[in-house]
């Protein structure tokens, strides 16, 4: 996840993660055409604009799951689920980047900012667990978190 406190630079390596070699092309076009002072104003007039709707400004929609990024709500077969912060945030890196593998250590760093040596896989692995657990409401419902062994996890699109 992107702490709004970090530096430029700081998200810059996260997003260089993120992206592949195409999406950094164009975000380093994107940012090399437009002068940096229009770039914050049409990005807060947007955010101002969106909030002054009083609508969410990212939601995500697959099959029977709903999440709503800003008030950090899950709702599966229309009941909202309890999520912990770890199992929200985990959940968020993998369904904004549906069917991308990520590894333990990426998962580590991006959710916990902290470094994987501090860590074991299997925080990440209980999490994971959990977190499948809540989604899986009904006996017929998807695994929308696929298992990439030895590896990491990633969403699976329906």
């Amino acid at each position: 996840m992107f702490d709004i406190s970090e530096s430029g630079r700081q998200i810059g390596k996260k997003l260089e993660l993120l992206l592949d070699e195409r999406q950094r092309e164009e975000l380093a076009q994107y940012l090399l055409e437009c002068p940096a002072k229009i770039k914050v104003e049409t990005m807060c007039s947007d955010l101002k604009h969106r909030w002054q709707q009083d609508s969410p400004l990212t939601e995500f929609q697959e099959g029977d799951l709903y999440i709503c990024l800003e008030y950090r709500r899950v709702i599966v077969h229309e009941q909202e689920i309890a999520l912990t912060v770890k199992e929200f945030d985990i959940l968020l890196l993998l369904i904004m980047n549906p069917g991308r593998v990520f590894t333990y250590e990426l998962i580590m760093e991006l959710v916990w900012h902290e470094d994987y040596t501090y860590y074991s896989r299997k925080a990440i692995n209980n999490h994971v667990s959990n977190l499948r657990k809540k989604l899986k409401t009904k006996p017929g419902d998807p695994d929308y978190i696929k298992s990439i062994t030895g590896i990491g996890y990633k969403f699976a699109l329906l």
